[in-house]
């Protein structure tokens, strides 16, 4: 049977929001430290993207498929191939990256030479990248997004020296290289190629990109890794004086 009700009394109130246990999630906007921030992104496992770009978070939203993942696994691959084809040489997708107390992107792709061949960034005990990679690619929907303008900014800032964005909603791809701390932007080549200035023999057939040709690009990509260049770039990182494990 029911108890009576006694005037005066009232039903528990329920908590309120501001008194929930546990770190608060990362949102668009927030402005943290970089500690805050991977603190709030390691309690987030399903959280897929977050970074930290001049002490402001930028969490990623849903993957559309033509727009975004198919480009991502696309230039994934084209690194993938150039890095197994070239030792001292790795290839990264979606790692996290230290470079201050207030920018930890994630890059779509990294391209890097391994610190115990000269590269400039390494791995740090926390298992991030530490440091500005030598190339960067990012998959970005339109010259709006922040990949042109804020991230774009650090990168340059802290020394990536070759930097390529993907807008495939505007159907472009824009390659930028660091000269005297500034990105200059880097024209094709009367046939539609670009090689990069920092991995000789990674080339890329941008009108085949662009077009969604893929064997085409791999088939530009294995003229590259044929070519002298290459190999003198290979003898040049094993010569690298550095003590390897």
């Amino acid at each position: 049977m029911d108890q009576p009700q006694v005037s005066g009394q009232h039903a528990p109130p329920i908590p309120y929001p501001c008194g929930a246990v546990g770190l608060p999630e990362l949102e668009n906007g927030d402005r943290l430290m970089r500690a805050e921030f991977e603190r709030r992104y390691d309690a987030m496992p399903r959280l897929k993207k977050a970074e930290l770009i001049k002490g402001v978070v930028y969490v990623g939203p849903p993957v559309k498929m033509k727009l975004r993942a198919a480009p991502h696994a696309a230039m994934v691959a084209w690194l993938g191939i150039y890095a197994a084809a070239t030792p001292g040489v790795e290839a990264c997708d979606g790692g996290s990256v230290r470079l201050d107390e207030e920018n930890m992107p994630q890059p779509d792709g990294v391209l890097r030479i391994l610190e115990e061949f000269g590269g400039q960034a390494l791995v740090d005990e926390d298992d991030y990248l530490q440091g500005a990679p030598e190339l960067v690619v990012e998959v970005a929907s339109s010259s709006a997004s922040y990949d042109l303008h804020d991230k774009k900014d650090i990168y340059g800032l802290f020394g990536v020296r070759e930097y390529i964005v993907w807008r495939t909603h505007d159907c472009v791809l824009d390659w930028f290289r660091l000269e005297s701390n500034a990105y200059v932007r880097v024209e094709p080549a009367a046939d539609g190629i670009i090689e990069s200035g920092v991995f000789p023999g990674l080339r890329l057939n941008v009108p085949a990109l662009l077009a969604d040709e893929m064997a085409t690009v791999m088939a530009e990509l294995q003229n590259g890794l044929a070519s002298p260049a290459h190999a003198a770039f290979i003898e040049q990182l094993q010569a690298v004086p550095v003590a390897r494990p």
